[in-house]
C-alpha cells in the first residue's frame, strides 16, 4: 500500500465537515462529494482501493460512482461494501450502455440495457442498483425505448432512480416530456462534466459538459440533480499538466480561471482547486460534485473545499464573467 494511503491521524480531520442534500427520489441525504472510482481502473492492489474507500467512509462520504466500463472496479465496490457492511449505509451510482471503445457500436439497445444491467447486478452483489446513469447517449435510439426500458427496469426492483450521463439537456427534455405523457418516471438526475475551467475540446468522444449558458439555464429552470464529472478538471488547477489536461484545458481562458483561483484561494486560506470545487458546488441547481483523489490527501483537501463561501460576484469573476 502507498503511504500516501495511510488513514491519517484524527487531529487531521478535526476541520472537515461533508456536507449532505436530500435527494428525493431516494429518499436519502447524499453526501455533496461523490467518490469515483475510475483511478480504480489502473490500481491492482485490492488493498490500495480498500484503503482509498475507507478514507471516503470515515469522513462521511455516502455516494460512490462506478461503471461496467471502468473494469474490475465494481467488483472492488461490491466486495468493500460487504467487507465493511455497509450496503444500506452507502449509495452506488454505476454506469452501463457505453459505446464498444473499438467500433464505437452502441449499446443502448432494450437487451444491451438490460444485459449490462445485470451483469452490474452480479459484481456489485446486489439485488438493486441504487441510481443508475445511461453512460453516453445514442441519439439514433428513440427516447420512449429508453425510458420504457429504464422503468421496466424499476418496477422490477433492479433499479432505483435513473439518470444519464453524457446527454445534451435536448435530449432529457424530450425523455422527460415523453415519460410525462405516457405517466413513466424520467430521468430524475444527470450527469455530464462541469467544472470551472471550460472545454476546448472533449476530453473523450460522446462526452456532454453542462458548462454552456444553454445547459446553465436548463438545469437552473429545471433544479434537475446534476452529478458532475470532472468537478476539479483533472487536476488542471492543481498543476496537472498532461497532454490530455492541456488538450481539454489549455488556452488563454482557462489560464485567467486558474489565475483568479489562485488570487482567491489566496485570499481565503484555500487552493486553486478548492476553490475550483467550491465554484462547481455554488450553483444555482443542485450538484453532486464527482471527485477523483488517488491519495487520502486529495481526498481531505476536497472535504475542505465544502467550507468554502462564495459570493455571487465572485462566482461571476471566477468564470470571466466580471472584472
Amino acid at each position: 500500500m502507498r503511504e500516501a494511503l495511510r488513514p491519517k491521524v484524527v487531529e487531521d480531520r478535526r476541520s472537515m465537515a461533508m456536507k449532505y442534500r436530500r435527494f428525493a427520489p431516494l429518499e436519502r441525504e447524499l453526501s455533496l462529494l461523490v467518490l469515483g472510482t475510475d483511478v480504480f481502473t489502473r490500481w491492482d492492489d485490492q488493498g490500495e482501493c480498500f484503503a482509498l474507500l475507507d478514507a471516503w467512509a470515515e469522513v462521511g462520504g455516502n455516494v460512490i460512482d462506478t461503471g461496467r466500463q471502468y473494469g474490475h472496479a465494481e467488483r472492488v465496490v461490491g466486495e468493500w461494501l460487504r467487507a465493511r457492511g455497509l450496503r444500506e449505509s452507502v449509495m452506488v451510482l454505476t454506469k452501463v450502455g457505453h459505446p464498444d471503445e473499438d467500433t464505437w457500436e452502441s449499446r443502448l439497445s432494450r437487451g444491451a440495457v438490460t444485459r449490462e444491467i445485470r451483469e452490474s447486478l452480479a459484481e456489485l452483489d446486489l439485488e438493486t442498483i441504487d441510481l443508475l446513469m445511461l453512460h453516453r447517449d445514442d441519439e439514433n435510439v428513440p427516447v420512449a425505448a429508453l425510458i420504457e426500458t429504464l422503468n421496466e427496469e424499476r418496477n422490477a426492483g433492479r433499479i432505483g432512480a435513473f439518470g444519464a450521463s453524457n446527454w445534451t439537456s435536448t435530449r432529457i427534455a424530450a425523455a422527460n416530456a415523453h415519460a410525462r405523457e405516457c405517466g413513466l418516471e424520467p430521468f430524475t438526475c444527470a450527469s455530464p462534466a462541469l467544472s470551472l475551467a471550460e472545454w476546448i475540446q472533449p476530453p473523450w468522444r460522446g462526452c456532454v459538459s453542462a458548462h454552456d449558458q444553454q445547459s446553465r439555464e436548463f438545469y437552473t429552470r429545471e433544479q434537475l440533480p446534476l452529478f458532475a464529472w470532472s468537478a476539479q478538471a483533472r487536476g488542471y488547477f492543481a498543476g496537472n499538466r498532461s497532454e490530455e489536461t492541456r488538450r481539454t484545458y489549455g488556452g488563454a481562458a482557462n489560464a485567467e480561471r486558474l489565475a483568479r483561483t489562485e488570487k482567491l484561494g489566496a485570499e481565503k486560506g484555500a487552493t486553486a482547486t478548492q476553490v475550483a470545487l467550491a465554484w462547481v458546488l455554488a450553483q444555482p441547481f443542485p450538484v453532486h460534485a464527482l471527485i477523483g483523489p488517488e491519495t487520502t490527501q486529495e481526498l481531505y483537501s476536497s472535504v475542505d473545499a465544502l467550507s468554502i463561501e462564495l459570493t455571487p460576484a465572485e462566482l461571476a469573476w471566477l468564470n470571466l464573467e466580471g472584472e
